[in-house]
C-alpha cells in the first residue's frame, strides 16, 4: 500500500509540472522569432461566416511571428459551449481582454454582436489612438445596437476604416479583382515590391470613402473570371475602378484622439494565396507600427496553406460536425484536418 501511495504522489507531481496545451485550445499565441518586429504584439481577430478568416489569420500570424519577429495572438469565434470553431456564432470572441496587450490589431469580422465588455476592450484600444488593419468584411465588422458611450459599433467600418457595407461591385463568385496601383501613391512604403495583386473575391462597392482624407494605394479592376490570368472587363464596372486598399486617419470612439487605419476589401482566405497581397499586409503592419518597411518583405508561408473556398456554411450542425479545433492551427499544423474538412 505504501508503494502505491508513493506512486500516486509521483503521478500528482508529474501532472502539476506537465506543460499546458498551446493557447488553452481557444486562441493562438505565436511568440516572435528574431526580427524587426521583436517586442511588438499583433492581435488578430477572426470571425466571419463567409471568407474563412479562421484559416487565413492564423497563417498570417505565423508568417509575421516566424519571419518578422512580431508576437502574434489570434482570437476566434467558437460555438456557445466553446468546443469548436464556429464562425456562425456572431456573439463569440475568445479572450477579448488580450486586445489590451496589442500594439496593432488586424481584424476580419462580419456582422458581430459582442458583449459590452468585449466592445469596451476594443474601444479602449482605439481611444488610445493605436493602429488597426481591417480586411474585407471589416467594413461591416459589427451590427446591432451595441454602443460604448456614444459610439455605435454598427458605425465601426465607416468611422474607423472609412467605408461600410454597400454591395458587391463585381459578380460574386464569378468575377475576380485585379489590384491596380494608384499612380500618385506608387512610392508609398506599403507598396514596396507589391506589383501583382489578384483576388478571387470580387471588388466591393466603395461609396463613402473620402479620398481627400485618405491615401488610396490600390484600385480594383473587375476581371472576367476567378482565374488569376483573367483580364479586366470592359464597360462601366471599371470606369471608374473602386478603391480596394487605403490608409486614413480615424477619430477615436471617445473623440479625443487620432489613430491610423489601413483597410483592404480583399482578404478572403483564397485571396491570400497571392504573394503580393500577403506582402501588402506585412508592409502595412510595419508602416502602422512606425517601423521601416522592408524593400521586399519575406512572405513565405510557414506551414502548408490550402484554404477553403469562400461561401456560407448554413447546413444544420455543419461546424459541429466539422469539429474544427484551434489546436489544428498551431505551428506545424495546416488547419485542414477537422472532421468534414478537406484532408
Amino acid at each position: 500500500m505504501k508503494k502505491l501511495f508513493y506512486l500516486f504522489l509521483f503521478a500528482l507531481a508529474l501532472a502539476a509540472f506537465a506543460p499546458t496545451p498551446n493557447a488553452a485550445e481557444d486562441h493562438l499565441t505565436f511568440p516572435g522569432k528574431s526580427g524587426p518586429g521583436k517586442g511588438k504584439t499583433i492581435v488578430f481577430i477572426a470571425g466571419d461566416e463567409e471568407y474563412r478568416s479562421e484559416e487565413s489569420l492564423p497563417m498570417l500570424a505565423k508568417l509575421l511571428s516566424q519571419r518578422h519577429g512580431f508576437d502574434c495572438t489570434v482570437l476566434f469565434s467558437l460555438d456557445p459551449t466553446g468546443s469548436y470553431i464556429d464562425p456562425n456564432n456572431q456573439k463569440s470572441i475568445t479572450h477579448p481582454e488580450l486586445i489590451a496587450k496589442a500594439d496593432l490589431i488586424i481584424i476580419q469580422t462580419r456582422f458581430r454582436q459582442w458583449s459590452p465588455e468585449a466592445y469596451q476592450y476594443l474601444a479602449d484600444y482605439l481611444n488610445a489612438g493605436k493602429p488597426i488593419i481591417g480586411l474585407r468584411t471589416a467594413t461591416h465588422a459589427f451590427t446591432g445596437s451595441g454602443k460604448t458611450g456614444d459610439f455605435k459599433w454598427d458605425d465601426f467600418g465607416l468611422k474607423i476604416l472609412g467605408e461600410k457595407w454597400v454591395n458587391h461591385h463585381g459578380s460574386h463568385k464569378v468575377q475576380g479583382a485585379r489590384g491596380i496601383i494608384e499612380p500618385a501613391n506608387a512610392k508609398h512604403p506599403i507598396l514596396n515590391s507589391v506589383t501583382d495583386v489578384f483576388a478571387p473575391s470580387d471588388v466591393y462597392t466603395v461609396a463613402h470613402l473620402d479620398e481627400n482624407q485618405s491615401t488610396v494605394l490600390l484600385r480594383g479592376a473587375v476581371t472576367a473570371s476567378l482565374d488569376p490570368a483573367s483580364k479586366p472587363i470592359d464597360g462601366p464596372k471599371n470606369n471608374p475602378t473602386m478603391p480596394v486598399a487605403w490608409t486614413r486617419s480615424y477619430t477615436s470612439p471617445d473623440g479625443n484622439k487620432k489613430g491610423q487605419s489601413f483597410c483592404t476589401t480583399m482578404g478572403a482566405s483564397v485571396d491570400l494565396k497571392n504573394e503580393d497581397l500577403r506582402r501588402l499586409l506585412v508592409n502595412a503592419s510595419y508602416f502602422l507600427l512606425n517601423l521601416p518597411v522592408p524593400a521586399k518583405a519575406d512572405v513565405t508561408i510557414v506551414d502548408p496553406y490550402e484554404p477553403t473556398m469562400f461561401g456560407f456554411n448554413t447546413a444544420p450542425d455543419f461546424y459541429k460536425n466539422r469539429n474544427f479545433q484551434v489546436s489544428e492551427l498551431t505551428l506545424g499544423h495546416t488547419g485542414s484536418t477537422g472532421t468534414g474538412a478537406k484532408k
